[in-house]
């Protein structure tokens, strides 16, 4: 029965773990009394006696766990320098080690354990080795090439197929992290994938990453989340809520960080410029853009909020509130990624004719807001992007809850799916005309 590891975790936990916070030791003496002390500090990860015993009672012969456990340690500490007979032996050692971790699981009440036993992975431990390996195999040449300990990709396999699929994992992804072997974006996915069907918290995969990025695009658009960019910042900022999560320049600093750990460092941020430069050189009124904005983020009768003059908003100037916006944004960028110079994407203009087709349908709407902002979008159609209208005009029916014949959807959904969007970009954000 597997573990639910993100309900007892948050990073990296078991063998791969305390190995990680060894390596983090930066110039601290490390020898066997140090080592186990601190596994023994480690009172509350009950999964780090699991791991250790498991290769107790592997058949796993003592070169491959001394092997995989210089890697995992990055050399920091080697058994096999103790003197003789206080454990240089690995498995002398890893008895040892084992004496004093916590034994067994912690204790579960009957609700958690009920709850948990929905949610367990059901992944098979064939299916898994043969996931796992498949992963060690595309990292051989870079395992080989950065590792400093030989033979660290057979031991990795070995540890695998004959103690444990989920360690071995670990163990890998320690080993790519203590030396820094480079990931690329689609193995990164792969892990991830792994990490997610094994209940991983996120960091235990991403968080120590050598990445190979792909370039910041800001035309990209499959963001997982589903909303990005000038729609994205509305919602968060929408009508009062905002203040809940900070300052406004928190919850600035916080949309323009908001990539996820598939994404490329910096994504949001492009992204966000790119509909915000878009609409500050566009022929749009300095009116229209205040209308826009606070349309799309149900501020229009907002007044009176911290961090503004009496009686005024932040945004009570749609330019000015964009100029800010732009700004945060290039901070963002030049922190992600300092050689990086924002550039606008080919606009969608091959796709105007439909876009405003589904704008003219917010003349109709029975909400009068929707229907004051429908030529702005119009306009934004026609002289800025229709992809950006498509998004803002989503924004806006989700926003004021207009109801979408079963006739019409089907259009906005191809229109998503034509522009590249995630298929959660219109999930549940789509009102039925139906209860």
């Amino acid at each position: 029965m597997r573990e639910v590891y993100y309900y007892d975790h948050s990073d990296d936990f078991g063998l791969s773990g305390f190995a990680g916070t060894l390596c983090a030791r930066t110039g601290l003496r490390a020898d066997g009394p140090v080592v186990l002390a601190l596994a023994a500090a480690e009172a509350e990860d009950h999964q780090l006696g699991r791991d250790v015993r498991l290769l107790l009672d592997s058949v796993l012969p003592g070169e491959v766990l001394h092997t995989v456990w210089l890697a995992a340690v990055r050399r920091i500490f080697d058994p096999a320098q103790e003197p003789a007979g206080e454990g240089s032996d690995p498995r002398a050692w890893l008895r040892r080690f084992a004496d004093v971790c916590p034994p067994g699981a912690p204790d579960r009440d009957p609700y958690e354990v009920e709850s948990l036993g929905g949610v367990r992975p059901m992944v098979t431990e064939e299916e898994l080795r043969a996931l796992v390996a498949a992963e060690i195999g595309a990292a051989g040449t870079g395992l080989g090439q950065r590792v400093a300990v030989p033979g660290i990709a057979a031991a990795l396999l070995r540890v695998v197929r004959e103690a444990d699929a989920d360690l071995g994992f670990r163990l890998f992804l320690r080993a790519l992290k203590a030396y820094s072997v480079p990931v690329g974006a689609e193995q990164y996915g792969r892990l991830l994938g792994i990490g997610e069907l094994l209940a991983y918290p996120a960091a235990v995969v991403h968080d120590g990453l050598e990445m190979r990025w792909p370039p910041l695009d800001p035309g990209r658009r499959d963001f997982a989340e589903g909303r990005f960019g000038l729609p994205f910042l509305a919602a968060v900022f929408h009508r009062t809520d905002w203040q809940y999560q900070g300052t406004v320049q928190e919850n600035l600093h916080a949309v323009a960080g908001a990539d996820g750990p598939g994404d490329t460092p910096g994504s949001h941020a492009a992204v966000l410029l790119e509909d915000v430069q878009r609409l500050l050189d566009s022929t749009l009124t300095d009116e229209a853009l205040t209308t826009l904005w606070r349309t799309a983020a149900s501020r229009l009768y907002v007044g009176g909020e911290p961090g503004s003059e009496p009686g005024a908003t932040f945004d009570a100037d749609g330019r000015t509130w964009l100029k800010r916006v732009a700004d945060a944004c290039r901070k963002r960028l030049t922190e992600a990624d300092p050689a990086y110079a924002p550039f606008l994407s080919p606009a969608r203009t091959d796709l105007a004719a439909a876009v405003l087709r589904e704008v003219g349908e917010a003349v109709h709407a029975e909400v009068p807001e929707v229907r004051a902002v429908a030529q702005v979008l119009a306009d934004v159609t026609t002289a800025t992007d229709p992809d950006l209208a498509f998004r803002l005009l989503v924004q806006v029916l989700s926003t004021y809850e207009v109801p979408v014949a079963e006739d019409r959807r089907p259009r906005l959904q191809a229109l998503a799916e034509y522009l590249g969007f995630s298929p959660d970009h219109l999930e549940d954000r789509l009102w039925s005309t139906t209860p």
